[in-house]
């Protein structure tokens, strides 16, 4: 067997990794976790570089939504994939969505197939499964999904693979773990044994401040910020962190009005509302007791474009929620293209911003803006350095292998030093 890590092996954005069971014969089963999009300067692997063909492809595990690990799905299936591609119910929910968004800003140049095939084909192609439960593949492999508490839907994959020599061999790919006490999700769940890990490492190097005291955290910083009746520009992901932000906006109770400028943010928050089941309990609690999680007095939805053209001459106090969250694009671009000479303005970052992108750059001070920058790392969806020892630690016993992904050259050797492991668990 041989495990290829094509995408985020050195970097945070872009995962895609492959296992070949036996590869360069025509028995192997050739199966792709993740085909996601790189941010930044982060890089993409062309399809004719990888070690087989996509048309060789059985199946393509997706560990969630997010676009850093499904948005090359289309032009994987345009370049010749006509495999499985398996996931959680709630990632089946949010799949297509969340690409036509992607396919609609990115217009690929160069593909076979029109927007409209593609999303055809995935949806075909496309089966949510239930967590906890063990499936079978071919050749006796077997797969089972596990909550990964990182945005609704997110799952770690075990594949157990037949025995050879008399053991069968167990890999573990973590996707992108979550935080404990996230609003809206549960908590990660404990991994079982395997013999090879593949671990995202992305705040390897960090430890996030108490999620339990963010609420008050955040009600301080727009408390400050929209004293001088400045504008708040919030870059959020469409997919996890609006919902995250709305469910405490309504917690802490503001009095300014609070603009979502986001079409697929408010299409992925119905979706979120749609799928109660996958609630943590809290949340089912206050929808139980007439409180939506989501809504609140004061929260203005804009779809359509001339209502956001002229959201763009709003006057403060007001706190402006919008995509993309890294600042690559989107309708945050205009708003800050807007505010960000005005001193009485604020930006809040609160998630990961890769190496090259407008958002990083502003909080290195490398694009300077008159309006006030802030980051709040309690709000990230991604594990720190000690939630991932204590997820690793809570395994039956310790796995024989472990490889860190998904993250920058100094978290990875954080992490890897806290976990008491030689280099990244590579031979390079």
């Amino acid at each position: 067997m041989n495990i290829s890590h094509l995408g985020a092996k050195d970097c945070v954005t872009g995962s895609c990794h492959l296992i070949q069971t036996n590869p360069g014969s025509a028995d192997s089963i050739n199966i792709l976790v993740d085909c996601g999009s790189a941010y930044g300067d982060d890089p993409e692997l062309p399809f004719d570089q990888f070690p087989v063909p996509p048309g060789a492809i059985h199946y393509l595990f997706l560990t969630h939504a997010h676009i850093d690990h499904i948005g090359r799905v289309p032009d994987l299936i345009d370049a010749g994939f006509r495999g499985e591609i398996i996931c959680s119910h709630a990632t089946k929910a949010l799949l297509l969505p969340m690409l036509h968004d992607a396919m609609s800003f990115s217009r690929q140049q160069g593909r076979t197939n029109d927007q409209k095939t593609l999303e055809n084909l995935i949806d075909e192609l496309s089966w949510g499964f239930e967590l906890h439960q063990t499936f079978t593949l071919k050749k006796g492999i077997t797969f089972k999904l596990s909550n990964a508490g990182h945005i609704l839907g997110s799952c770690f994959i075990l594949f157990t693979f037949p025995a050879t020599h008399g053991k069968e061999y167990r890999v573990i790919f973590s996707g992108d773990l979550g935080c404990t006490d996230t609003p809206i999700l549960p908590d990660p769940d404990p991994p079982e044994r395997c013999d090879l890990l593949i671990l995202e490492s992305t705040y390897g190097n960090r430890t996030h401040p108490s999620r339990k005291n963010r609420i008050e955290t955040l009600r301080k910083l727009l408390d400050k910020a929209l004293a001088d009746k400045g504008i708040v520009y919030i870059p959020a992901f469409a997919l996890g962190r609006t919902q995250e932000l709305l469910y405490e906006l309504d917690r802490i109770g503001l009095k300014v009005p609070v603009f979502v400028d986001s079409p697929l943010g408010l299409e992925i928050t119905a979706i979120y509302s749609a799928l109660e089941s996958y609630w943590d309990q809290e949340a089912k609690d206050l929808m139980a007791q007439g409180d939506h999680p989501f809504d609140f007095k004061g929260l203005y939805a804009v779809r359509k474009y001339q209502d956001h053209k002229k959201l763009l001459s709003l006057h403060g106090p007001a706190i402006i929620i919008a995509g993309s969250g890294m600042c690559t694009g989107g309708r945050i671009v205009d708003h800050l293209e807007q505010g960000l000479d005005d001193p009485k303005n604020d930006i809040i970052f609160v998630g990961y911003q890769a190496k090259g992108t407008p958002g990083r750059k502003m909080i290195e001070g490398k694009i300077p803006v008159k309006a006030t920058v802030h980051t709040l790392t309690a709000y990230s969806a991604h594990a720190d350095q000690q939630m991932l020892v204590d997820w690793v630690g809570a395994m039956p016993e310790p796995p024989a292998e472990i490889r860190l992904v998904h993250g920058d050259a100094d978290a990875r050797r954080a992490l890897a030093q806290a976990l008491g492991i030689d280099r990244c668990g590579f031979d390079q």
